[in-house]
């Protein structure tokens, strides 16, 4: 006779980040990122902290992708706003602006000074490969949850607009006003 085995305890949810915990979170963040802060984002909030699961990231950057204005910055408001109200919000938003706006203006006048140097063009060409690499690797990582369980029809959907914009090269606003209204249409038949 098999003792089956005993049940593994329940993972504990981590605590709800306090405001300076939000403000270092997103600080942290806007020092890593250059050419985007959405793998770091992703990162930070999922990875790390463990604050949202993949799905509850993925929601979140569907929904702020829709809001106007930079979509990393709508996601530090909407995140913080859900955990510490319009005090969380604010503190999230300073954390990923502050930082970011101090560097970037010592960059830019170092550059201003030394821009014409042949090996910091060559340096600049290195980051916007490693930033193309961060953009594929977290494409990857959004998309994983996508294709968990039964696959539906929203990796075919993100293939024919990548084939659209991508390589057919059509006007990104005809896409996706068909693409739009054919994805809500396509979710809302699945949850049927």
């Amino acid at each position: 006779m098999s003792v089956p085995a005993p049940a593994q305890p329940a993972q504990p949810a981590p605590a709800a980040p306090t405001l300076f915990e939000l403000f270092v979170a997103f600080a942290i963040v806007s020092l890593s990122g250059f050419g985007g802060v959405l793998a770091w984002s992703h990162r930070m909030l999922v990875e790390q902290r463990k604050w949202m699961t993949p799905a509850e990231f993925n929601d979140a950057f569907a929904l702020c992708q829709v809001l106007p204005g930079p979509t990393v910055i709508n996601l530090s408001v909407v995140f913080g706003r859900q955990i510490g109200g319009i005090p969380g919000a604010i503190a999230a938003l300073f954390g990923l602006l502050v930082p970011g706006f101090a560097v970037i203006t010592v960059f830019a006048f170092l550059y201003a000074r030394y821009g014409d140097i042949e090996a910091l063009q060559r340096m600049f060409t290195g980051m916007a490969a490693a930033a193309a690499g961060l953009t594929i690797s977290t494409g990857a990582k959004v998309a994983r949850p996508m294709f968990k369980g039964r696959i539906g029809l929203a990796p075919f959907v993100a293939l024919s607009i990548l084939v659209a914009v991508g390589i057919m090269r059509w006007p990104i606003y005809w896409v996706l006003a068909i693409a739009m209204p054919a994805s809500i249409a396509i979710a809302w038949w699945g949850r049927r």
